[in-house]
């Protein structure tokens, strides 16, 4: 039998409400801070290890001109593009799962992550573009996937179970196409798009922070103003329809950011696997909470993605492995758990 944390709701100036649930806002903030001690021991960590005093000193500006560098060049970029990937990735699964009221609702399994690899592709492969086009590629191609899982889904609106078979089947095919490009490609852009796959946050900088920054900015407020429509909809469309909410509306509305935080988050570091699919179920564990858990599910993607950083630089000695092996290894594992917890609750 499920728990749930008791809420209560807050009375804020001019007649607004807000539903505070004590403890997903005890699980926020843990989140929070382990993210951030996270990122300070990923930041000092490589082969010129730099102490968390002087860490945290030389974030504050009062580091040596070599810590500086270190820090603010090399490695605080690639722990921020690392968090805000995550926190997309989260965001975006627990909008994925919400929407479609389904477990296995997520950006790997909807065909989004193989569509902005698929944009990609066809800048490496096809026009042998630039670092920034190839952003440009993968951004468009989320965005056409997305496009075309939302209107084969369209029957009278969209509802559950026909979004994830239209995402499993687009997967499919957006993995062909993945393949066949893969064979037209010389070995040079072979291993560049291979390399890309795999998804890696090695040497991002701050051209990749930025724009996934501004995108977070504009995009996660507006997703969170709709939260109350977003819980309303998962009791039914009917019954959200009955209290106001316009259903197709808040519905669009939500997949597309859905899609625009994916498809960024691809573009600034490669299809990383399973982070969406994973971050709203285990936040959504620890919180004990009904709903979308949107919040907890974006800390907790920002957790596990630099965790799994860290992991993919330590864990294995000398090697250092793309961050994306250590999320599909793990999201795997998850994944095979999911479906046989689902089996036999027998829902699948």
């Amino acid at each position: 039998m499920k728990t749930y944390s008791k809420s209560r709701a807050v009375r804020l100036p001019g007649g607004l409400s807000l539903r505070l649930d004590p403890r997903a806002l005890l699980v926020v903030v843990l989140l929070l801070a382990g993210a951030g001690a996270a990122g300070v021991a990923l930041i000092g960590t490589g082969d010129a290890r730099i102490p968390v005093a002087d860490v945290l000193r030389t974030l504050a500006g009062q580091g040596t001109a070599y810590q500086d560098f270190i820090v603010n060049e090399l490695r605080l970029p690639r722990v921020l593009v690392g968090l805000l990937v995550g926190a997309s990735l989260g965001l975006g699964g627990a909008l994925f799962q919400s929407v479609s009221r389904n477990p296995l609702g997520s950006p790997d399994v909807l065909g989004l992550s193989q569509g902005s690899t698929a944009g990609a592709l066809v800048v490496i492969v096809l026009l042998s573009g630039s670092a920034a086009q190839v952003t440009v590629g993968a951004l468009a191609g989320g965005l056409a996937t997305g496009l075309a899982v939302y209107a084969l889904a369209w029957k009278r609106g969209v509802h559950g179970y026909r979004l994830v078979l239209v995402g499993i089947g687009v997967n499919a095919i957006a993995t062909a196409v993945n393949g066949y490009l893969l064979t037209k490609a010389d070995l040079v852009d072979a291993t560049r798009a291979v390399v890309w796959m795999t998804g890696s946050l090695s040497g991002r900088d701050w051209e990749q922070v930025w724009p996934l920054l501004g995108l977070c900015a504009v995009v996660v407020p507006l997703v969170l103003v709709n939260a109350r429509g977003l819980r309303m909809m998962e009791m039914g469309d009917d019954t959200a329809h009955a209290l106001g909410v316009r259903v197709q509306r808040v519905r669009l509305l939500l997949m597309v950011s859905a899609v625009l935080l994916t498809a960024a988050a691809t573009a600034a570091a490669g299809p990383v696997s399973f982070v969406a699919l994973t971050a709203p179920q285990l936040a959504r564990r620890l919180t004990r909470s009904p709903g979308p858990n949107l919040v907890p599910s974006l800390c907790m993607g920002a957790v596990l993605l630099v965790a799994a950083d860290w992991a993919s630089q330590r864990a294995f000695g000398a090697d250092q492995l793309p961050v994306g092996v250590v999320t599909g290894v793990l999201g795997g594992a998850y994944l095979l758990w999911l479906l046989v917890a689902e089996r036999k609750a027998g829902r699948i």
